[in-house]
């Protein structure tokens, strides 16, 4: 995806260590990068049917085929009518939600 494309969530400060990682995982198996996708409130804009959101204002990110580098860019300095998270969210949540996202929608 180009930087100037429409997709995004989510979603990096610079490099992405272990961007290649499994998804991990909270005590009773819950997805990190789900529940950042829930608790950050994504799903009010974005359609992804793993986190059973239905948004209709941002992409469909089931059919967006984004990479995680792609989904981290968008969440981290925001996009033309997608809000920022630098600050809000915290590198490792930005990972998470990444990898969640890109691995999502395959």
């Amino acid at each position: 995806m180009k930087r100037g494309a429409a997709p995004c969530v989510v979603a990096l400060l610079g490099v992405l260590a272990g961007c290649g990682a499994a998804e991990q995982t909270e005590p009773g198996g819950a997805s990190v990068g789900a529940e950042v996708f829930r608790s950050a409130g994504c799903g009010g804009c974005h359609t992804l049917r793993a986190a059973d959101a239905t948004g209709t204002v941002g992409p469909d990110l089931d059919s967006a085929q984004v990479t995680a580098d792609d989904v981290s860019w968008a969440v981290r300095d925001g996009r033309p009518g997608m809000p920022a998270f630098r600050g809000r969210l915290t590198a490792r949540e930005i990972r998470a939600v990444a990898r969640f996202v890109a691995q999502s929608d395959r």
